[in-house]
């Protein structure tokens, strides 16, 4: 395959003038996105792209783009570009990404590392070859260092080593972040990044191989009571904190940026609160109703002690988290029964 250039006009004789960031008070700017606006959600059918399109959807959008990864390959250059030449989307969220929970990204880091930072140096690239008005890049709050000062502000970014279980993940998304600041230096995109803290929700990924924390806890729980186990096997201690975001709140979260935020730097989305591991487990198996006991493997890593995001920057815009994490994790688990027997 014959790598796709981005067409430029800028050469070494006639290089480019350096775009300032804009200065603005966080707030002023609003762009509203119009219903007929051509949207592309790359990922449209993961947990934050379908919740995504369903939000965009309620809100009477009517030229949603989606395309699956079998039917759009975004690891494929030539592909990407094909299909944004063909396409011309107006606004983007680049939700699509490879993920999973600790035992994944500490089996897999070469396919976290390569396939993340490829799908977003293709569609980065693509969406400012046609000209997109406005992209959101979404990130993740692990691309924060590993013991950051709590809770962690956007400035912390590079300010210390990252966590070594998912750090080739994490070093894909920091490139998506760095990508979409040069892009507004170099050529005055109108691209944003965001990154949300974990997330969860209908859609979830609940294979044990590959899930996050709070998906693989509602898929033990419930495997248990309906096997008839007396015990159920936990990660870790119980003891490090993780603040929870439902999928639905992130999905109003990044309409909101795409508004009323257009600054270089990352901003956080989360909900300002957090739990211990070990609450988390007495919560989701509460929901589920399972009564037998928890046993916590010690000798199981427990990752990064810490993780809860300053999000008063995305609060000075209007926007707060309105899911409890309980009836989220009730209207989770309901999904989740719905659609067990063809997720088994």
């Amino acid at each position: 395959m014959v790598p796709v250039p981005i067409k430029s006009s800028v050469t070494a004789a006639n290089p480019p003038e350096a775009t300032p960031y804009p200065v603005r008070m966080l707030g002023t700017f609003h762009h509203p996105i119009p219903l007929d606006a051509k949207i592309h959600i790359a990922g449209h059918r993961g947990l934050v792209g379908s919740a995504l399109w369903r939000h965009l959807v309620a809100r009477g959008n009517t030229a949603l783009i989606g395309r699956s990864s079998s039917e759009l390959d975004l690891r494929d250059r030539e592909a990407t570009f094909d299909f944004y030449a063909d396409q011309k989307p107006d606004y983007v969220v680049l939700a699509a990404a490879k993920v999973g929970g600790i035992l994944a990204n500490a089996t897999y880091p070469a396919e976290f590392l390569s396939d993340n930072i490829r799908i977003q140096v293709n569609v980065l690239d693509a969406a400012q070859a046609v000209g997109v008005k406005r992209l959101l890049f979404l990130g993740s709050s692990c691309i924060y260092p590993k013991f950051a000062p709590q809770p962690i502000s956007e400035n912390s970014l590079l300010a210390g080593p990252l966590e070594p279980t998912n750090d080739a993940y994490a070093i894909a998304k920091i490139a998506g972040v760095i990508q979409v600041q040069a892009m507004r230096r170099q050529y005055g995109a109108s691209f944003i990044s965001a990154m949300p803290t974990n997330l969860y929700g209908p859609g979830d990924n609940f294979d044990l191989e590959s899930s996050h924390v709070l998906p693989a806890m509602i898929r033990k729980f419930h495997d248990a009571m309906f096997d008839g186990r007396g015990e159920v096997e936990l990660w870790g201690t119980g003891s490090p904190r993780r603040e929870f975001l439902h999928v639905d709140d992130l999905a109003n979260a990044a309409v909101t940026l795409l508004e009323r935020y257009d600054e270089p730097e990352p901003i956080n989305i989360g909900v300002g609160t957090d739990v211990t591991i070990r609450a988390l487990a007495e919560t989701v198996r509460r929901v589920v109703g399972y009564q037998g006991a928890i046993n916590w493997d010690a000798s199981r890593p427990d990752g990064t002690p810490r993780k809860l995001l300053d999000i008063s920057r995305i609060r000075s815009l209007g926007w707060n988290a309105s899911i409890p994490l309980e009836s989220g994790i009730e209207s989770t688990y309901d999904w989740y029964k719905q659609h067990s027997t063809v997720l088994a």
